[in-house]
């Protein structure tokens, strides 16, 4: 492990805005504050709002500066890349952003039923050939409603025309009330203070001339949730060769 990865870990054991706990330590001593984010973690409650596979932490940031009224929390167990979001956390003072460094496969440890009022789940691999990892499955959304509020809020924004009409196709499958749903998001003119938030990789995709799809709907607490047909839809051809070069700056290997 490299000298610069170690430090990352070293300051991530230090800061206040961050929480570290895996599963082992969660199912022998549970979580202090499931249940208790607000009054036991947050200063001010407020409305809870996930981002999931937070990467290094740009968005969730982003989010918590646009909207002071909620409390924000980035997800992600890459804990070297989360470092760069909650070093802007810990350097600006912000009281309405937390990371959580666990898997997503265990949110439910981590967060009471409702307790939960939208998720945001940004540029997430598409997992085109393994339906039961991409992260708006109905295998994670039936996670995601154990700790949402009923009729909570699920935002995807991605890169992807694979998994936007995957996604798609889910939503219509299972009658999900839409919000807000567009394949070219700044050529629709629907850009607003929380979904223009441009991260690394969403700029990279951008200067490559792709267009950002946003598709935003409310999960409903309850019925049983159906997988769309997927097999007929065309897979990304861009994605390898784009990640690799995107890959030129070190820093995002951590």
């Amino acid at each position: 492990m490299g000298k610069n990865k170690l430090k990352k870990f070293a300051d991530m054991a230090t800061f206040s805005c961050v929480l570290q706990y895996p599963r082992e330590k969660v199912l022998a001593g549970g979580f202090p504050y499931k249940g208790k984010w607000n009054g036991g973690f947050f200063r001010a409650p407020a409305p809870l709002v996930l981002e999931l596979g937070c990467g290094r932490g740009e968005y969730t940031v982003g989010l918590a500066l646009a909207d002071s009224s909620r409390n924000h929390i980035g997800v992600d167990i890459k804990g070297a890349r989360m470092w760069s979001g909650a070093s802007e956390v810990e350097r600006r003072e912000m009281t309405n952003a937390a990371f959580l460094r666990c898997e997503i496969e265990n949110i439910d440890l981590f967060f009471d039923p409702g307790e939960v009022e939208e998720i945001w789940i940004t540029f997430p691999d598409p997992q085109m050939q393994k339906c039961r990892k991409r992260l708006t499955s109905t295998r994670f959304l039936n996670l995601y409603r154990r700790i949402l509020t009923a009729d909570g809020i699920v935002n995807l924004k991605t890169d992807s025309p694979f998994l936007y009409e995957y996604t798609r196709r889910l939503v219509e499958l299972n009658g999900f009330e839409v919000i807000a749903m567009t394949d070219d998001l700044y050529g629709s003119g629907r850009a607003d203070a929380s979904t223009a938030i441009k991260t690394y990789y969403e700029q990279q995709w951008l200067s490559r001339g792709k267009k950002i799809k946003l598709l935003s709907f409310r999960l409903p607490a309850g019925g049983e949730l159906l997988e769309p047909e997927a097999d007929d839809i065309q897979k990304d051809d861009y994605r390898s060769q784009a990640r690799r070069a995107n890959m030129a700056d070190p820093s995002l290997l951590s």
